[in-house]
């Protein structure tokens, strides 16, 4: 390889990296040290419980945030050559393995207008139906960049699902708002999003959106809808750099009954079980995909086994792992996770707590958090 392909290699993964969330780009990239410490590599503590320190403000910065349960600092530009050409991969020989399935959805399962169903569409896009109400969480309906597969195409048109009364975006990644994929949704569709959206959805027809911090809610008359804090950034322009705008987890106390946690994307961090002692998730909803290599992801991402170990932290009653077999983002193949995370589950005793859903499948649960059927 010539130097000149050899640079523009290494910037082409940069920007793939850091527009989808793997990797920030340029030595601007640093944030501010995070409080305290713990045995993980990259996991802090800070000195105050989560509402002290999202009373103070500890999560804000004056031109944006910052994570303040990381120890990742961005500030190495080296570490992504590190990990896309000079790192091995023990994975290679499983991705001759990947299919693309496209993906179906009953619409029988999408007509559910008394309980409460969960739908996993693809990658982090789940469809909740709430008593009639509809809520969409980072839908994604197709591949955000042209250099991405996606592997799980959908098989028809998604303005056939039903229109969402909200759409709950997580955090700005490409991979989770995709401006795409938000044309594609009723102009008068209500938008909850954490702070600092502004931005991207000036350009777009839906004017009804709630901007929350961390712990702040959106109510309406049956359900409740609150940010949470998570350990995770953001960012959708590696010229501007990260975390101009903030990211989080969703608590969803339905008019059905039951109380889902959606996590978003989320490396490990203490707080689940602080979080535990504030309600009871009768299902929580975690992201698990892009996790390796360790070395690289473990800021970013949780693997299987910090996705279990969050779930008992945050005693929720039954699990349920997306964000997989869409896109290949980490080294993994796509259809590792969903394997990995039910040997995890079994080596701990919680195989009967874990919920799979193919993607375009459905769950229907009972105003006591029980499955259906």
């Amino acid at each position: 390889m010539t130097r000149r392909g050899f640079l523009t290699k290494t910037l082409s993964y940069a920007v793939k990296a850091a527009l989808l969330g793997l990797a920030p780009v340029g030595p601007y990239l640093s944030a501010r040290p995070a409080y305290g410490s713990s045995e993980n590599t990259y996991v802090k503590t800070p000195p105050y419980d989560l509402h002290e320190l999202v009373k103070r403000k500890v999560h804000h910065t004056e031109n944006g945030f910052l994570n303040p349960f990381s120890s990742q600092t961005y500030g190495n530009p080296f570490r992504l050559l590190r990990w896309k050409l000079f790192s091995p991969n023990p994975f290679k020989s499983y991705y001759s393995q990947e299919r693309v399935a496209p993906v179906s959805v009953d619409s029988k399962s999408l007509r559910n207008p008394e309980g409460l169903s969960v739908t996993f569409l693809k990658h982090a896009s789940v469809l909740i139906q709430d008593k009639g109400t509809v809520l969409l969480i980072d839908p994604v309906f197709h591949s955000p960049f042209w250099f991405i597969t996606d592997f799980t195409p959908f098989a028809f048109d998604p303005r056939e699902l039903p229109g969402p009364d909200h759409v709950l975006i997580t955090h700005g990644h490409f991979d989770h708002l995709d401006v795409d994929s938000l044309r594609d949704l009723p102009s008068d569709t209500h938008v909850i999003s954490p702070l600092g959206y502004d931005y991207v959805f000036d350009g777009l027809p839906m004017k009804h959106r709630s901007k929350l911090d961390w712990f702040e809610s959106y109510s309406d008359r049956e359900r409740k809808i609150t940010l949470l804090p998570c350990s995770h950034w953001t960012m959708r322009n590696p010229f501007m750099g990260p975390n101009r705008s903030l990211w989080g987890s969703f608590l969803i106390q339905t008019a059905a009954g039951p109380t889902i946690f959606v996590s978003g994307d989320a490396a490990y961090f203490h707080g689940y079980k602080e979080l535990s002692r504030e309600f009871h998730a009768d299902l929580a909803i975690f992201n698990l995909g892009a996790y390796e290599p360790r070395w690289f992801m473990a800021s970013s991402h949780m693997n299987p086994a910090e996705v279990v170990q969050s779930f008992v932290e945050l005693n929720a009653s039954r699990l349920l792992a997306v964000h997989w077999g869409t896109f290949r983002l980490g080294d993994e193949p796509v259809y590792f996770p969903p394997m990995e995370i039910r040997r995890e589950m079994r080596e701990k005793g919680l195989e009967d707590r874990l919920i799979h859903l193919d993607h375009g499948h459905s769950i229907f649960l009972n105003r006591d958090g029980s499955l259906k059927g």
